[in-house]
C-alpha cells in the first residue's frame, strides 16, 4: 500500500558490488570471509517487499579470478534469484578474469584463448522492458577501466534503439570523480569522455558501479551515478593517519526503485543494527483500514493520541 502522494515504483533493482569471492570460504587479507557478507546480503534480499526484479552485481566477483568462486556465487545467488523471480546481472570487474567468468557464469568456453583475446564481456538484459547493458571495463592485467572502439560502438549502437522503459548501465569502474579517496584516481576509469559522447541523450537513466568500496554518487553525462559499497571489506574515508584504509565494517548494497519519471536510491546496511524504537508489522492492518485523512491526523498531527504516547489500538503493536 502506498500512503503518501507517489505509486508504487515501476521496478526494483537490488545492486549489489565487489563480493570479492574467494574459493573454499578462504580469508581475505587473513581478515575477511567474503562469503560471509555475500550471506548477509542474501538474507536482507529475501525481506525485501517488493522483491527485486533483478540482481546487478557491477563487478569483482571474485577476487583472484578463481573458477571455483564463480561458481560458487552462482550456487548462492541463482536459486534465490529463481525464487524471487529475478534476473541475475553479473557485470566484470578488475579482479574477475574473462575465462572463468565466461566458462562458470555463462557456459562459454574459451578454450586456450589468450587472456588479452577473449572479447569483452558485454550484455544486454531485458527486464519487462527496462534495459539493463552490463558493460565490462576490465583491463586484463590492470586495475584500472578502459573501454575499446569496439565496445562503444556496439554501445552506441544497443542505444541507437530506445527501450521500452529505458536503460539502466552497469559497469565495475564508475565515471565520477573520487574526493574522498584521491589516490583511487589512478586505477579509475580512463578516457571517461569516450564514454559520455555515446550515452548523453540516450535513454540511459541510470548508471550502476562499484570498484571503490564505499557508497557515493554523482552525475555523469547529466546521468545519475549511483556506486555501491562492497560485501567484502570498505574503504573508511575518513581514517586516521592513513592514506588508504580498509576497514570490516560499513558494508552495504543498494536498492534501486524505478519509476516513470524518476530513480531512488537507498543504502541496505549488511550488518544488523540494535532496535530502539519501532511498531510490529500488525500495525499496517490498522494503518491500512483508515482514511488518508484519519492517518494524518494520527500519525503527522504532533499532539494526536499516538505521538503524545496514549495507548490505543496503534500502541499496543
Amino acid at each position: 500500500m502506498q500512503y503518501g502522494q507517489f505509486p508504487a515504483p515501476r521496478f526494483t533493482i537490488a545492486h549489489l558490488s565487489d563480493v570479492h569471492l574467494l574459493s573454499e570460504g578462504r580469508k581475505q587479507y587473513d581478515a575477511i570471509v567474503p562469503e560471509d557478507g555475500l550471506r548477509l546480503a542474501i538474507a536482507r534480499l529475501r525481506r525485501l517487499d517488493p522483491v527485486p526484479d533483478a540482481l546487478v552485481f557491477s563487478g569483482d566477483l571474485a577476487d583472484k579470478g578463481e573458477p571455483a568462486a564463480y561458481a560458487r556465487i552462482r550456487e548462492l545467488v541463482e536459486p534465490v534469484a529463481a525464487e524471487m523471480g529475478a534476473q541475475v546481472v553479473w557485470v566484470m570487474g578488475n579482479h574477475d578474469d574473462r575465462a572463468p567468468y565466461a566458462a562458470e557464469l555463462f557456459d562459454r568456453d574459451h578454450g586456450d584463448t589468450a587472456a588479452d583475446d577473449i572479447p569483452a564481456q558485454d550484455a544486454v538484459h531485458d527486464v519487462r522492458g527496462l534495459r539493463i547493458i552490463s558493460l565490462d571495463t576490465s583491463v586484463p592485467t590492470y586495475h584500472h577501466g578502459e573501454l575499446t572502439d569496439d565496445q562503444l560502438a556496439w554501445l552506441s549502437e544497443v542505444l541507437a534503439t530506445p527501450a521500452e522503459h529505458g536503460t539502466v548501465l552497469a559497469l565495475h569502474h564508475p565515471p565520477i570523480p573520487v574526493p574522498m579517496l584521491p589516490p583511487a584516481g589512478i586505477i579509475e576509469l580512463l578516457e571517461m569522455d569516450r564514454l559520455a559522447a555515446v550515452i548523453e541523450g540516450t535513454d540511459v537513466r541510470i548508471i550502476l558501479g562499484g570498484h571503490y568500496h564505499y557508497t557515493t554518487h554523482s552525475t555523469f553525462a547529466g546521468i545519475p551515478v549511483s556506486v555501491a559499497s562492497a560485501g567484502c571489506y570498505t574503504v573508511d574515508v575518513a581514517p586516521v593517519d592513513r592514506l588508504i584504509s580498509g576497514v570490516d565494517g560499513h558494508q552495504a548494497f543498494n536498492m534501486v526503485h524505478v519509476y516513470d519519471d524518476r530513480v531512488v536510491n537507498t543504502v541496505v546496511p549488511l550488518a544488523q543494527a540494535p532496535e530502539v524504537s519501532g511498531f510490529g508489522s500488525e500495525m499496517a492492518e490498522l494503518l491500512e483500514a483508515m482514511t488518508p485523512q484519519e492517518r494524518t491526523e494520527t500519525i503527522s498531527r504532533k499532539d494526536s493520541d499516538f505521538n503524545l504516547g496514549v495507548e490505543g489500538p496503534l500502541m499496543d503493536p
